[in-house]
């Protein structure tokens, strides 16, 4: 016989919002994911025939059939064999060991997250954090690039904001590939840089299975046409100094480059620089062996004071942008004329004699960064104030010393950047920058340098320090 059963009103409630989510399941879910991939495939298409280097399909392929062609590469499965005989696993342990890797490394590129978030988030953060401007940029060199080569981006590394300032002025171009290190690996930053066409990076793994993973990756992004950008100096500069270059990622590209057949791969110079890099009283807290690094809630809350202070400058209409930060592109330097001019072949050198000619290469590149580097107005008048750090001067000493340093830097070739094209303005910039960091004092008409910001000081003027050990320009 039926019989009426009594529930209570709680559990009703529950079995009633299980049966709406089961029912959007059925019925709404797949209409909304479509309508959702139909709109990124829409806005592929739009910007795609914007882009001057169009995005490859390796970029568009299923994250999951990117990750099983990595897993089961012939390299790979020799390198997996050779770490299941050297620990005493199953092959079939040690391809779970693969697949972690794969899934580490290979992003999950999303047009639509890319366009629609992610230019419009590096668009209006660099913008409402600095004065954001291109400098100069060989558009005769970038035009002509062959439209089958591979375009790898590689400029120095001075502040993360590297990232989302290069992701808007570049966007013109083409999407950016970066190799991400694992500080960012953290929810749900992590996802949305994987969207962006990210991929991951362990900097100090040395262990060969994953080192094996990771360069086939890029090995495939690269002979695929994948856009990327690299920073050859690895990590971010803790002196303001450029660095050496790093040689791995270089010869992952160069070690099998095939000049008479493979697609050309093209390297383009890019150089950066800030009035103001976001971390750096933490960078110079690297150089120092005695100072503690703060982490966790430390650094946490180091960020949230930064956050409050700028808050309250904004609240009270004293707050001004961090200065300038400004990008140069540099003359794209093509793989294959490189092969062709030095007589150089990659494949099958020794290792030692590999990563020789792979250094020349890099610091090749470094060289032409170096020589791109934006002259900020922060950075020169540090350089002057730092000649004599004990000296009073008075604003027209102060002038006079650093107009003379750009007549200087202009003999040496130097990219000078002057806002508004105006020397003098240039420098009340430069000037005002540090007396609102407390980095120069006015005091009875003189401005004297606070000596406890030294090596604040110095972080700026070792932007260009390389520039002036360059000699006069005939």
């Amino acid at each position: 016989m039926p019989e009426t059963v009594t529930l209570p009103f709680w559990l009703a409630l529950i079995l009633f919002a299980l049966a709406f989510w089961a029912i959007l399941a059925r019925l709404l879910t797949p209409s909304i994911r479509w309508m959702l991939s139909r709109h990124a495939e829409r806005t592929l298409e739009d910007f795609n025939e914007k882009l001057r280097i169009q995005i490859r399909p390796f970029k568009l392929a299923q994250r999951r059939t990117l990750v099983d062609r990595l897993m089961f590469d012939d390299e790979v499965l020799r390198a997996t064999d050779e770490r299941a005989s050297e620990i005493g696993k199953t092959r079939k342990l040690v391809l779970q060991e693969v697949e972690e890797y794969a899934n580490e490394i290979v992003p999950a590129f999303n047009a639509y997250i890319y366009f629609r978030v992610g230019y419009w988030l590096s668009r209006n953060i660099s913008r409402s954090m600095y004065r954001v401007r291109l400098g100069s940029s060989d558009v005769g060199g970038l035009s002509n690039i062959d439209k089958r080569a591979t375009v790898v981006f590689v400029m120095n590394h001075r502040s993360n904001m590297d990232y989302i300032l290069m992701g808007h002025l570049a966007a013109e171009e083409s999407t950016l590939s970066y190799a991400v290190g694992e500080w960012a690996r953290i929810w749900p930053l992590e996802h949305l840089i994987r969207a962006m066409g990210a991929y991951f990076v362990r900097r100090k793994s040395r262990n060969d299975l994953y080192r094996t993973v990771l360069r086939r990756y890029i090995q495939m992004a690269t002979a695929e046409g994948s856009t990327q950008a690299v920073f050859p100096e690895g990590r971010l500069t803790r002196d303001g100094l450029l660095q050496a270059p790093k040689l791995g990622l270089f010869d992952y590209m160069l070690r099998d480059f095939k000049p008479d057949s493979d697609r050309d791969v093209v390297f383009v110079p890019v150089a950066v620089n800030y009035d103001r890099v976001l971390e750096d009283r933490t960078l110079l807290l690297n150089l120092d062996p005695d100072a503690k690094a703060k982490r966790g809630f430390g650094a946490l809350a180091t960020a949230l004071g930064f956050v409050t202070r700028q808050s309250w400058l904004m609240l009270r209409q004293q707050w001004h942008r961090f200065g300038y930060a400004c990008v140069n592109f540099g003359t794209p330097v093509s793989l294959r004329k490189y092969v062709e001019e030095t007589g150089v072949d990659f494949r099958g050198l020794p290792k030692e004699v590999r990563f020789e000619h792979v250094g020349t290469f890099a610091n090749l590149l470094m060289k032409e960064i170096g020589d791109l580097v934006p002259v900020l107005p922060v950075a020169l008048v540090s350089t002057v104030v730092l000649q004599q750090p004990d000296r009073a001067l008075s604003e027209l000493e102060l002038k006079a010393d650093v107009q003379a340093l750009m007549d200087s830097l202009q003999m040496r070739g130097a990219n000078l950047y002057l806002p508004r094209s105006d020397r003098e303005y240039s420098i009340e910039v430069g000037i005002r920058m540090l007396v609102l960091r407390r980095v120069l004092h006015q005091r009875e008409g003189l401005y004297v340098l606070n000596l406890a910001e030294i090596p604040l000081v110095r972080y700026y003027a070792n932007s260009i320090a390389h520039l002036m050990l360059q000699p006069d320009s005939p």
